[in-house]
């Protein structure tokens, strides 16, 4: 039997069991980019993700998170191993479908700077030919899911909107088509931690109605423990630690605890 430490450090799920098949999964993927021989960036990642699971990758800058998030929506390959999505190898899925399917939040947001709020939000919906009256309802509903009103923003341009805005712009997007996987990499990096916590609680609360499986990538151990069920760790392009959020600070794993000394004043009180 496999003890929980070792089924920890071995990037297995806290509780060894899911229900049903894993949503997302790493069989034994390594990644490197450049000539042949180049150091991987990632390093034989083995790791099930459950339907409805909020899952952090947390490390700091060179660890392999954005790496290892960008194989899930097909932006990277494995140079070996396999990514399967739905139970489907990332390769054999044609890469348009893949990624209409998966919802993307990135720092920098990414809107189009010539298209309205509306236009922008209603990108996927339009290009998967929803009907016009079935893309407004769901503009008006993802808007009000993140908190802006609906027809105040439709016709504004991403240059006349705050930081704080445009990120909220960027998740109602990411929902529009209602996709079952949602990817954030670093998502609140680049705004003050004013607005950047007003953002984090506001997800935290989202995340808990929308039911879907959530993937976020963050250096932040604070931000780690406020939005995941699950927090995995990973260091030199290989997973050290895979915990619930609330057993995460309590590993006796070296690098766990020297993560968390870091970070000690930014982790919240029990």
């Amino acid at each position: 039997m496999v003890e929980q430490s070792e089924r920890l450090l071995l990037g297995m799920s806290p509780s060894g069991t899911g229900i049903g098949n894993p949503i997302i999964e790493f069989r034994g993927v390594s990644y490197a980019a450049g000539a042949n021989g180049a150091r991987p960036i990632l390093d034989g990642i083995s790791l099930a993700i459950r339907r409805g699971e909020n899952i952090v990758l947390l490390g700091k800058s060179g660890a392999g998170k954005t790496s290892l998030l960008k194989l899930i929506n097909r932006l990277l390959m494995p140079t070996s191993g396999e990514v399967l999505v739905e139970g489907r190898t990332t390769a054999a899925w044609d890469v348009i479908r893949l990624r209409r399917g998966i919802g993307y939040v990135i720092q920098d947001v990414g809107l189009f700077p010539h298209f309205d709020v509306a236009r922008n939000v209603t990108l996927v919906p339009n290009l998967e030919n929803w009907p016009k009256d079935r893309r407004e309802r769901r503009y008006v509903e993802v808007m009000q899911l993140v908190g802006l009103d609906p027809s105040e923003f439709a016709h504004r341009l991403p240059h006349q909107l705050s930081g704080g805005q445009r990120q909220r712009v960027g998740v109602a997007r990411a929902l529009a088509a209602d996709p079952p996987i949602l990817l954030m990499d670093e998502p609140f990096g680049a705004l003050d931690p004013v607005t950047r916590a007003d953002l984090q609680r506001e997800f935290g609360e989202l995340a808990q109605r929308l039911a879907k499986t959530i993937v976020l990538v963050t250096h932040d151990l604070r931000e780690a423990l406020l939005l995941g069920s699950r927090i995995v760790l990973l260091d030199e392009g290989r997973v050290v630690a895979d915990a619930s959020a609330k057993e995460f600070p309590r590993l006796t794993h070296p690098l766990v605890q020297k993560y968390v000394a870091s970070q000690q004043s930014t982790v919240p009180h029990a």
